[in-house]
């Protein structure tokens, strides 16, 4: 069937375009192109860790074996013997003799077939355009067949038209089909070696099914963009989609990094898998997650070690973390038992509030930094080919720091204190993070910042250390007197126990920030963030999202019979007079 494309309009991303229909038939949006190069760059770099432990494993196994490779078995048996072509002997004994010698050797150290690692399969199981999907099968070297997925039918319609507009390439690596994903993978469990999910709101629905499609070793791929709900505005809708009761605090967002995580591990426990976290990141307006999966009934015994309940005080910054489980040696094995606690009082002991219990969620680290420091030099030595390059560089950045061994963010330290949040306890002003960070170096403990947000300290200082900093920090730079049952009050009322010294310590600032290289960027243009979904009619209410000159033009395309907008019926003059009114809004801010 011939396209006609003044109907669509031609979008380019990397290397793949799309043909995209003017009435939002289909749902794409810009914004998520830092998502896809994110994905791009693990993709590469797991498609290489994938190739060396295949080979150290063949490596592991030869030396166990005591055999030589099979390679090196038949180089010698060519040289040796009489060759022998297509499986075929030359009608010679001796000819018969080498080639069950050769046999004999194969089978003593492995079939080829199985020595062979074939490119890996990845399932995109919420296609919708498929842009995502063509750019793993145009733009990732070595990849494999790419299946993609939805039960949208105009979207597999659109999926399948892209795959054909962009090539030969396209059509032998990528498949589009009509179904239900979380039906696809659980009827083909650990038959992909990637799974990535990008739905529209919460995975929570396609982790049990995805856990079980990834094969052992495998990399499953995990947005979430229901933040609102993540972040602890609905509670109880985050412990029924994720398993974990959320808290509102500075640390939110890294908080739905951990829910995502503990829920992910959750599902992979039922079938006696267990998740490693490579990278775990917060952009623009959702979390991504990318962790292995693997199968082990006794590795999944660790699973409480990694989770915590947390409490956060209501009156102060003050958190505190309470493992799920803990581990004790028993002879030559290890015995596990339950959590002991409560690890904090019924009133914190900073400012006499009561605390607020959350959780569980994932305490272990979120990120593997040898990954990060791979995948970040993989982008740079690849710029060109990132259009997103600016935005994923500075985010693998914040979070290695590789230059300064001991800023990087703290993988052991779970959530963050926020620097203005503290000073707004207090109401002082607020020190800058580089003397902040001196203070907490200086008194011998370890302090990095967050790639969630610039504000964000995380550290190994107890409270007591911190709010002592912050009681020598008054003490220089004196505040108004509150009431004495204010939080600030209570804490400052208290005299400090330790000598803080404020002077610049050498490793207060990466070497990123001493070369003010970018690590928080500002969004690229206006309504840089969620757009509605498709299929939707666009009306005056999405102007916060699409902005006025998107849903004007929409509006007016409607509106085309119409010779001026005087000739509206009256019904649709009061949202004629909104729209004005907010343009004119916009137009003076």
């Amino acid at each position: 069937m011939e396209i006609d494309l003044n109907d669509y309009t031609v979008i380019k991303e990397g290397e793949a375009e799309i043909l995209m229909h003017k009435k939002n038939k289909v749902f794409f949006n810009k914004a998520q192109v830092n998502n896809r190069d994110m994905s791009i760059a693990v993709l590469r770099a797991y498609i290489s860790k994938r190739k060396q432990e295949h080979e150290a494993m063949l490596s592991k196994r030869a030396r166990s074996s005591g055999k030589a490779p099979v390679k090196d078995v038949s180089s010698e048996v060519s040289k040796e013997e009489t060759p022998i072509k297509n499986g075929e002997d030359n009608g010679k004994t001796n000819g018969e003799t080498s080639q069950d010698g050769a046999k004999e050797a194969v089978k003593t150290t492995y079939e080829p077939a199985r020595r062979e690692l074939k490119p890996p399969r990845v399932l995109e199981a919420l296609s919708a355009s498929g842009l995502r999907a063509l750019r793993y099968a145009r733009e990732v070297e070595g990849i494999g067949q790419v299946v993609a997925l939805d039960n949208d039918p105009a979207s597999v319609e659109a999926c399948q038209r892209n795959i054909k507009f962009n090539g030969l390439m396209s059509t032998s690596k990528v498949e589009s089909h009509l179904t239900d994903a979380r039906v696809h993978m659980l009827t083909n469990p650990k038959e992909f070696d990637v799974v990535d999910l990008d739905p529209y709101g919460a995975p929570s629905i396609f982790l049990d099914s995805a856990v079980q499609s990834v094969a052992d070793g495998g990399l499953l791929m995990c947005t979430a963009t229901d933040m609102a709900v993540l972040c602890g505005a609905n509670g109880e809708v985050c412990y029924s989609k994720y398993g974990s009761y959320p808290l509102k605090g500075k640390y939110c967002h890294e908080m739905a990094l951990r829910i995502l995580l503990a829920s992910i591990e959750s599902h992979a426990n039922r079938y006696k898998r267990y998740i490693v976290p490579v990278l775990s990141v917060q952009m623009d307006f959702y979390v991504r997650v990318f962790v292995r999966v693997y199968t082990s009934a006794s590795a999944m015994k660790n699973t409480p070690l990694k989770l915590s309940y947390f409490y956060q005080c209501i009156g102060c910054d003050s958190f505190h973390l309470q493992s799920v489980g803990r581990s004790l040696p028993k002879n030559k094995s290890v015995r596990y038992q339950a959590g002991v606690g409560p690890v904090v009082p019924q009133d914190c002991t900073h400012c006499g509030k009561k605390y607020n219990m959350g959780g569980p969620i994932w305490s272990a680290p979120m990120h593997d930094q040898e990954w990060v420091a791979s995948i970040l030099n993989g982008v740079k030595s690849m710029k060109d080919r990132y259009p997103a390059y600016d935005k994923i560089c500075s985010v693998l950045t914040t979070i290695s720091e590789a230059n300064r061994k001991n800023f990087k963010e703290l993988l052991d330290v779970p959530l963050f204190l926020c620097l203005h949040s503290l000073s707004g306890t207090l109401k002082c002003t607020s020190p800058s993070a580089a003397m902040f960070r001196s203070a907490v170096m200086n008194a011998k403990y370890r302090v990095s910042g967050s790639h969630v947000t610039p504000l964000g300290i995380k550290t190994d200082a107890p409270m007591e250390v911190i709010w002592d900093i912050m009681r020598c920090w008054v003490k220089n730079h004196p505040v108004k007197a509150q009431s004495p049952e204010h939080p600030g009050s209570v804490i400052l009322s208290k005299e400090p126990s330790l000598q803080v010294d404020f002077s610049r310590h050498v490793g207060s600032l990466s070497k990123a920030q001493v070369k003010k290289e970018a690590r928080f960027l500002p969004n690229p243009e206006k309504h840089w963030g969620p757009k509605i979904r498709a299929g939707r009619q666009i009306t005056s209410k999405h102007v916060s999202l699409i902005g006025h000159e998107a849903v004007n033009d929409h509006l007016n395309g409607h509106k085309e019979g119409e010779e001026k907008q005087e000739d509206v019926t009256e019904d649709d003059e009061p949202e004629l007079k909104r729209q004005k009114t907010e343009e004119d809004i916009a137009s003076t801010s």
